[in-house]
This record gives C-alpha cells, structure tokens and sequence, in this order.
C-alpha cells in the first residue's frame, strides 16, 4: 500500500484554530473562551511521520482531532490528498475516514469491554464493506494480529485478558484493518511502561516502512519521538514555538522552550548530561493566554518587546521554523 499525496504532502493544515467556550463564565458580558488550538500550520509529507510534542494543556491532541473532525474546528484549512477536509458533509466524512484512522492513548477506554477482539477489529472491516464474507474477514483480523505481534488465537479473547502493550496492539491493528493511508497515534505510548513503549515505538516504525503510512505522532517528551519521527513541532499553549527536520531539532534547537525540553529528556550515553533549564512559573491558562509571545511568562530570554509582538513562524533554515523575536 502506498499512501498517496500531491507534491507538497498527503496532508497540509493552515492556520487551524480550535475554540471552545467556557459554559456559564462571563466577566463583563464578555464572552470567555479556551483557545487550544490558535493558529497552528503544517505539512505532512507523504510516508512521513511529523511528530506534535509539547507539556499537557498544549493543544496537541486537540490539534490531531480538529484535523479528524472529532472535534469541530473554529477555522482555518485542512486539506487531505487535495479533499478539503472541513468543507465535507457527514457522509463524505465517513467515506474518507477509512483513509483516515486513529490510535488512543488509552488502549483500555478504547477497547469494547463487552466484545472479543476479532469483533473489535472486524468492525471496520464490516463498516467499509471489505472482505468477500465472514471468513475473508476472519483471515484478515489473524493476519493483522500476526502483523502485530499477536496470534490468531487472540481472536476470541477479550480486552481485560490483555496486558497494557498487548491492548495497544490491538489498538494498532484496528486501525491498520481498514488499510488508512493515515494514521494519527495520539500518545500512544504514554501509558505504557518504559521497555514496552520501546516495542511499540518499533512496531509503529516497522509498519510506516512497511505500508508507507503517514502519521501524526502525538507526545509529551521529545526523548520518545526522537528515533522516530521525520519532523517534530513543538507546541506551546496552542501555538507551534518550532518545527524543523528531527535531526536538526535535536542537534540545533532555536526556541528557549524547545531547549527546556530537551534539556529535561534523558541522555542515552552512560556518564553523559545536559545542563538542566528550569522553566519558572506555571503555564497560563488558554483563557487568558499572556499578550504578545505565549511563552514569555516563563522564557528566560523574554525582553519588553516579547509583551507586544506576537512571533510569526519564521524560517531560519531549509526546513526548519521558529516563532520567536530574539531568535529569527
């Protein structure tokens, strides 16, 4: 399976915001809102993994689900193999979702309690009409449960029976049934223990170089999507802080926020270490998120200008971007 795209990528998001307002909150009659996502723009090309890392209450995930349309976004442009994504009508969004797919954070929560695992997976499979019969589709779960490092066997059992990485798995093979040319992985790995996300991570790998999937990898620490991702974007109270090619992001970081989270990411060679930055203060509230650059409450660098002006993305690279005064 080859995924497909035009020249500049299979997907390409442009000033995406996402809003929600805040029920039952008025200060002046004025209407409160949480801006989790706040003008977001990016490319994913095709086969490529573009990894999306920032602290909790970054906007990230809600990024990858305003793309999906699970949930609504407030404006912007996403545009899927030349299909404009936010423009689509109920029944053309189901038909293109099966190009579409998602793995949850939380293997468990996602997971049916009530049906065994063949049924899971074959759910998607009934949904979008593929395999001749029940058989065709029984022999389909059995190979995607092999594809992941599972049995056959696994079919008939149900998800309470599995451990934490085994049920990722199955997450992993519920998506990839229904043959996507897209997956978004939404802190896949974050709820499991240090050696099984390893496995994943390299399942995760195997599967991209194999199908030639495109992805969104969604996370919290930079050291987790270091191996494998292609590009990686760092985000901030609802805003890209940068985005650049992983090995430059991770040899030559440019935003101080990027640099406080690599500096907090452990160091894989024995007797090695980095200079810890500590970043003062609490991350505002996407509320009242602070003027001028969003980060400048905690920013080490911050000057008077950084109050007022709010940094646009800036290239200071082939392929690599940063959104700040100081450092463009």
């Amino acid at each position: 399976m080859t995924a497909r795209g035009d020249e500049h990528g299979l997907l390409s998001v442009r000033e995406l915001r996402t809003h929600f307002p805040v029920r039952g909150a008025a200060i002046l009659s004025r209407r409160r809102i949480v801006r989790a996502v706040d003008g977001i723009s990016f490319d994913v090309g095709s086969g490529k993994i573009v990894s999306l890392v920032g602290e909790s209450g970054s906007g990230k995930t809600t990024v990858g689900r305003s793309i999906l349309r699970l949930v609504e976004p407030t404006s912007g442009a996403v545009t899927f193999d030349g299909t404009d994504l936010l423009a689509l009508r109920s029944a053309e969004l189901r038909a293109i979702r099966r190009r579409m797919q998602i793995i949850f954070q939380d293997p468990f929560a996602s997971l049916n309690p009530r049906m065994s695992v063949g049924r899971i997976i074959a759910e998607g499979l009934k949904l979008h009409g593929i395999g001749r019969n029940a058989a065709d589709r029984r022999a389909r779960v059995a190979a995607l449960l092999e594809r992941v490092g599972l049995t056959a066997d696994h079919m008939r059992r149900y998800p309470h029976e599995f451990s934490g990485g085994q049920r990722q798995r199955i997450g992993i093979a519920r998506a990839l049934a229904v043959e996507p040319d897209f997956v978004l992985a939404d802190e896949p790995v974050s709820a499991l223990d240090v050696s099984i996300q390893a496995q994943v991570l390299n399942l995760l790998q195997d599967l991209r170089e194999d199908l030639g999937l495109t992805m969104i990898f969604i996370a919290h620490d930079l050291s987790v999507v270091e191996y494998l991702s292609d590009r990686v974007g760092v985000m901030y109270l609802g805003r890209l802080m940068e985005i650049a090619d992983a090995r430059d992001l991770y040899a030559r970081p440019r935003h101080p926020y990027t640099e406080a989270l690599l500096s907090a990411a452990p160091v894989p060679k024995p007797g090695a270490r980095r200079d810890r930055i500590v970043l003062k203060g609490e991350t505002p509230s996407p509320i009242d998120p602070p003027s001028g650059c969003v980060f400048r409450t905690r920013c080490p660098i911050a000057g008077p200008d950084c109050a007022r002006v709010v940094p646009p993305l800036t290239q200071i690279g082939p392929a690599h971007q940063v959104a700040c005064i100081k450092r463009s």
